[in-house]
């Protein structure tokens, strides 16, 4: 099986950076966005229409938030849908897909990037000026007591329902453009950290692939193909949390490879994400740097088993905020009939 892009038999898309369904969206395809098998090319005018049940474990690990205990989020995804695609001229498509189901959470409730945890900050500092001796004390460990918290293992904490929501267009094998609603809705509030309520994150992006794709190490590709594998992607992202709060938005603009040695297909892209925090972090945009690397392998000709990890570095700190790296890593299969 060689790698194939935009139009792989079995490709793999992202949903968030790392915080959201997990996947890699490094590639734009008409083959189911999550790893499914499938996504056969068609012809013009054809119509094709097929179920998809995607199951992710992941996590996310925000080292960089060092003051408040180094949070961190698991989950495990059982998402269910279709992907309803139209075959257009020049080879290209049209797809809309669609997902919905539940997400187990463990510790942290996952969140759009660049969340800053300003209440317990903030709270900490004014009372830090407000008290002195004793009372400054037992405040400085009511705080370190919170920080810990949040590192002391990762209790279950509820069950989350989230959606997925996708419009994809391929005018060419070279070119993919798509559209993605992801919203998130928390079932019960968590303290301090997490209100009951819809989350939302709108992400818009485009695919331009400079090679057909055709790379697979294991039939004897070398270095003079590798040009067939590159391509570059651009995604902006928007989030907002439960209680409307606007987050913040980023862009990214990531040179990437992806090639195939026999059935594995591997992706990896690298580059900088242009971070615009919402007024409410009182912080500077700032250019943050990270990438992602993805792997995936079909199992059958109805399933693939995924796996992706994304590391960020952020490059300022502030209230609420650190410098340093976070991590987003998650793994599952994903079916298509």
């Amino acid at each position: 099986m060689n790698f194939r892009f935009p139009r792989l038999t079995t490709c793999l898309l992202g949903a968030s950076v790392g915080l959201s369904l997990g996947i890699p969206d490094a590639l734009l395809s008409s083959a189911h966005a999550h790893g499914a098998a499938g996504g056969e090319e068609l012809a013009p005018g054809e119509f094709n229409v097929r179920p998809v049940i995607t199951i992710e474990g992941h996590g996310g690990f925000e080292n960089n938030l060092v003051e408040l205990g180094q949070p961190q989020h698991y989950a495990i995804d059982a998402m269910a849908g279709a992907v309803f695609e139209w075959g257009l001229s020049n080879n290209g498509s049209l797809a809309i897909e669609a997902q919905v189901g539940g997400a187990a959470v463990w510790g942290e409730a996952e969140h759009f990037y660049g969340l800053v945890h300003k209440d317990d900050h903030d709270d900490h500092h004014h009372e830090e000026e407000e008290h002195e001796g004793e009372e400054h004390a037992e405040e400085e460990h009511e705080h370190e007591e919170h920080a810990h918290s949040h590192s002391d293992g990762a209790p279950y904490r509820r069950t989350d329902l989230k959606g997925y929501l996708q419009v994809r267009y391929e005018p060419t094998e070279q070119l993919a453009l798509s559209a993605t609603w992801k919203p998130y809705y928390v079932t019960a509030n968590q303290g301090e950290d997490e209100k009951k309520g819809l989350k939302n994150e709108m992400h818009f992006g485009a695919i331009y692939a400079f090679g057909d794709g055709d790379v697979n190490f294991a039939l004897g590709d070398g270095l003079e193909d590798v040009v067939d594998g590159i391509f570059i992607s651009a995604k902006n992202a928007t989030g907002w949390e439960s209680d409307g709060l606007y987050i913040g938005n980023y862009t990214d603009v990531r040179p990437g490879f992806g090639f195939n040695y026999d059935k594995l297909n591997v992706t990896l892209t690298v580059g900088p994400r242009f971070y615009v925090p919402g007024d409410y972090a009182k912080l500077p945009q700032r250019t943050d740097w990270g990438g992602e690397l993805a792997l995936e392998y079909p199992i059958s000709e109805k399933a693939v088993v995924f796996a992706h990890w994304e590391p960020m570095y952020s490059t300022k700190g502030g209230e609420g905020w650190g410098t340093g790296f976070s991590h987003h890593i998650g793994t599952g299969v994903s079916f298509s009939f």
